[in-house]
């Protein structure tokens, strides 16, 4: 999306195939001593992160503003130049190291990861798509905002409709135009495996992961947001995508606000999962 509106960058068009969807309320950590019990303990904290402007952070600032009052600018922004999470997810693209006007950002401690910095108390929060280090290693010093996340995040589906998404389907527009059939292919491809792991939960679920209550996760799920709660076509996430694009120019990040039109290939604005 900012390649897109702040590059000129139209080398490939999305398609509406979610890739990865999460709640992202999750991914707010705060420094155990530090005072933080609500939401709106955030204004005038430090808040560590890898990388400013990446795709779930882009969702955190706008469901703090949007559902706690709380704008980026509340917040002066502190970014590591080491991520604790970095042999897992990569290093931190140019796309995610936009830094808007108008918002406080500073340089962490060199040689510091964003789990580091909080536990040297240089930051009082911090937000970031993998759990931190310390969290992960049950530090004490390092807890959730949000102690019962699930129910955080279940009730902002429930009100909003929202199922954050992370990444999404792309392709070259050159391809696309070359061979007209292949956009739906793909779709219909994707739906296919996914109605084929929907049939795997129904029979399997015991032999499909570790946890023990898994085929209660799943019905649980179901019963909240629908049997087909991982969603595939335009339509059905017409909202969580342009409140994206909203969020995205509110921040600062894009230039403008994109359309749909714009940035998905045309065809597959009728593409529909049933």
């Amino acid at each position: 999306m900012l390649a897109h509106a702040n590059d000129d960058f139209r080398g490939y068009a999305l398609l509406p195939i979610p890739l990865l969807s999460q709640f992202r309320h999750k991914s707010i950590f705060v420094r155990a001593s530090a005072g933080i019990e609500k939401p709106e303990d955030l204004k005038g904290r430090r808040v560590g992160t890898p990388g400013y402007s990446s795709t779930s952070l882009t969702w955190i600032r706008g469901i703090l503003e949007d559902e706690y009052g709380i704008a980026p600018s509340d917040m002066t922004w502190v970014i590591a130049n080491k991520d604790s999470s970095a042999a897992e997810a990569g290093a931190i693209s140019a796309q995610e190291q936009v830094n808007p006007e108008g918002v406080s950002i500073e340089s962490g401690t060199a040689g510091l990861d964003e789990s580091e910095l909080l536990l040297a108390g240089e930051v009082d929060a911090l937000i970031h798509a993998a759990a931190p280090a310390a969290f992960i290693e049950g530090d004490p010093r390092v807890v959730r905002l949000f102690d019962d996340t699930r129910a955080v995040e279940q009730d902002y589906f429930q009100r909003t409709g929202i199922f954050p998404i992370m990444h999404v389907l792309a392709i070259r527009r050159d391809v696309a135009i070359e061979h007209p059939w292949l956009p739906k292919a793909v779709f219909d491809a994707y739906v296919e495996a996914k109605q084929v792991a929907y049939r795997k939960q129904d029979r399997l679920t015991w032999v499909t992961d570790m946890l023990p209550w898994y085929a209660a996760e799943v019905e649980d799920t179901r019963a909240l947001m629908g049997r087909n709660y991982y969603p595939y076509g335009f339509e059905a996430n017409r909202k969580t995508f342009e409140t994206m694009f909203a969020y995205s120019h509110r921040q600062g990040l894009a230039s403008r606000v994109l359309t749909s039109e714009e940035v998905f290939l045309g065809s597959s604005l009728g593409f529909n999962d049933v």
